[in-house]
């Protein structure tokens, strides 16, 4: 008999289409490899968790498929055993396994807590404890106090981990008291919708959103959308009126968008250049831009890793870890780059060794360019807090820096294949058609960052580790080196001008 999880429900909350193709088609869910970014979250998730029942004294992991993990929970129960984790109910085609349960035997009262991985507290984690909630009411349980226990964002470790301030608990029975009603109707609605045998016609409701918000399952339930669409637009998530009125007119294909369509400069410009297929390059802002530039310039990509659990002192919740830099130096404007990199090799805090190489390899002059300043500034910012004589140093890298990808943020090039776009991996194949990550074992910053954690964590045999060191200089020093092959083709679009 299927059964609706509180993964279901918060599932169903977001978009209701793809939420029964999890439970009638899981065949398209297990077609779509999930991301290195899901899977660190989920990984996240689980280690968080592990960590967090230190602060529960004498509970009872339950364990077991779900119908011997609802026996398992009953029997402890009755035998009288007060705190349990992942204890789990199901009632009425409802099902959900609950973080932490402690019941009073005096009161016959229940206490429950979900346990988040993030550092604050989300809209859907209220809907999922309420959830829950509802679920022990139908068992006839008093829930008298329902938790959210999440990562503190103000902890710093200093030595070992103080589980004690590492999490902050938020009581969130009136706020679930208060949307309790909705939530019941909620559930009657998702149980009716998801239990249905005939999938449920036309696209789901993620076509009213913007492309970020697009469920997993969007091409499936939405096949007549083109991979360039109106959803591309930039920033059209913001203007959900805008968006629903292309989508009821029929209008999905970007170049389709007519001339009346309202649309900021940006939009215009975007929309334009699919329409015509012209590349936008507005060669006297480029040549400012790069006329800035004192030479030597320094090409940097940095590489971090963010565990939800600080890992050593000095550091909070989430923060990064700056694990990695590839660096190429240009000396004049007909030189060749010279490449210089960095890379943690230890289990200790990479921050100090970091630092040290980046002091030696870039000089007091020339600028220094990155690709969206705000992610090398803030690690950084990171380092002179927890190095207090590197401020000067970190004050004049950031004086230095040039973002690269400025040029194509303010719309001075405009190519049709960036469709909408600005991130390097959109730009190079069109600037430096040779150059391409597609050969490489790793391709993008979160499958780097999960590799070091795995090299980091002591598990992998010394070869695993120094295939893994390689392929990680050759991803990073594609990205420095990717800038350094755009810089020269803007050189080249805007010479003889």
């Amino acid at each position: 008999m299927l059964s609706i999880s509180k993964t279901h429900y918060t599932r169903w909350r977001g978009c209701a289409k793809n939420a029964w193709l999890s439970i009638h088609k899981p065949e398209l869910f297990s077609s779509i490899e999930p991301s290195e970014y899901d899977r660190s979250v989920m990984e996240s998730g689980i280690e968080v968790e592990q960590v967090a029942r230190s602060l529960f004294s004498g509970g009872v992991l339950v364990t077991g498929s779900p119908a011997e993990s609802q026996r398992s929970t009953a029997e402890l129960l009755a035998q009288g055993t007060t705190t349990l984790f992942q204890a789990q109910f199901a009632r009425d085609q409802l099902l959900a396994a609950i973080d932490v349960l402690r019941y009073d035997n005096l009161s016959d009262e229940v206490s429950i807590y979900e346990i988040k991985s993030s550092t604050k507290v989300k809209e859907e984690h209220i809907y999922d404890l309420a959830f829950q909630v509802r679920l022990l009411q139908t068992h006839g349980f008093n829930v008298s106090r329902a938790f959210l226990l999440h990562l503190n964002p103000d902890y710093v470790r200093q030595g070992d981990l103080d589980i004690q301030k590492l999490f902050i608990t938020v009581d969130m029975t009136a706020r679930i008291d208060l949307i309790s009603d909705e939530v019941a109707k909620e559930i009657r609605d998702a149980r009716e919708y998801l239990l249905a045998e005939t999938e449920p016609k036309g696209p789901c409701s993620c076509i009213y959103r913007g492309r970020a918000n697009h469920c997993s399952t969007f091409a499936y339930s939405n096949p007549d959308v083109p991979n360039y669409s109106v959803h591309d637009i930039s920033r059209i998530g913001s203007s959900p009126n805008k968006l629903r009125a292309l989508i009821d007119a029929g209008i999905l294909a970007l170049g389709d968008v007519p001339e009346h369509i309202v649309l900021n400069a940006s939009q215009k410009i975007q929309v334009g250049v699919c329409r015509s297929g012209e590349t936008v390059i507005e060669k006297h802002a480029i040549e400012r831009e790069l006329a800035g530039l004192a030479f030597p310039l320094h090409f940097i990509d940095y590489e971090t890793f963010s565990p939800a659990l600080p890992r050593f002192t000095g550091y909070s919740p989430h923060d990064r870890i700056p694990v990695q830099y590839s660096l190429h130096i240009v000396g004049a404007p007909t030189e060749e780059p010279i490449h210089r990199d960095f890379l943690s090799v230890g289990s200790d805090d990479p921050t100090a060794d970091f630092l040290s190489s980046l002091q030696q390899n870039v000089g007091s002059f020339g600028a220094i360019i990155v690709w969206n300043k705000s992610f090398e500034s803030q690690v950084n910012d990171a380092i002179a807090r927890r190095v207090p004589e590197a401020r000067d140093y970190v004050a004049d890298f950031y004086d230095r820096l040039y973002d690269l990808k400025d040029i194509f943020s303010k719309q001075y090039f405009v190519h049709k294949n960036f469709c909408g776009k600005v991130s390097i991996k959109q730009v190079l194949p069109v600037l430096a058609p040779d150059l391409s990550y597609s050969g490489l074992k790793i391709q993008d910053g979160t499958t780097a960052a999960t590799v070091w954690g795995q090299i980091m964590s002591g598990e992998l045999s010394d070869k695993e580790c120094a295939d893994f060191r390689e392929q990680l200089k050759e991803y990073c020093s594609m990205d420095s080196y990717g800038m350094y092959a755009i810089w020269r083709a803007l050189i080249e679009s805007v010479e003889g001008s």
